[in-house]
């Protein structure tokens, strides 16, 4: 890979412009994957949170732990969980407990496969050591900069 700098120019880059470079080209990537299967990323966040609950979770719980991420918010996020209600892929007890669907496993199935390819082109060309220095790196931007950042 051709850098845009020399090793020295680099070490003086802004952090705040290449990780919102990083951000705006990894989301705009997956987002677009995901909007060719007919689905968003938040839709996606509901799938993999109904999927991989041991005990499923309350349209509550999983709506409170997604509407921070990338700025959701509340009302996008409860918008995008009645989107899963209503392509069938969730269902609501009357307890307010969302669960797949048949179809819903199905679809989360299409949707993980698809993930793991991002992951994949993401990651190529970046060691499993490179990519847990570059997260504990931008964690620690995070923290002296007195800023909060949580992911489950």
């Amino acid at each position: 890979m051709n850098y845009s700098h020399t090793d020295a120019e680099l070490v003086r880059q802004p952090i705040g412009y290449w990780s919102w470079a990083a951000y705006k080209a990894v989301v705009t990537r997956t987002r677009a994957a995901l909007a060719g299967i007919g689905t968003t990323q938040p839709q996606w966040w509901v799938l993999a949170q109904a999927a991989h609950a041991g005990t499923p979770k309350s349209r509550d719980e999983i709506s409170r732990l997604l509407r921070n991420y990338l700025d959701t918010g509340p009302e996008s996020m409860e918008a995008e969980i009645d989107a899963t209600l209503t392509n069938g892929w969730t269902a609501q007890t009357p307890e307010g407990h969302l669960t797949l669907t048949p179809e819903g496993r199905a679809f989360y199935e299409e949707a993980a496969a698809l993930q793991d390819e991002l992951w994949t082109e993401r990651h190529a060309g970046i060691s499993d050591e490179e990519y847990l220095t570059t997260v504990k790196v931008l964690q620690r931007f995070i923290h002296n900069t007195g800023g909060q950042a949580w992911h489950h």
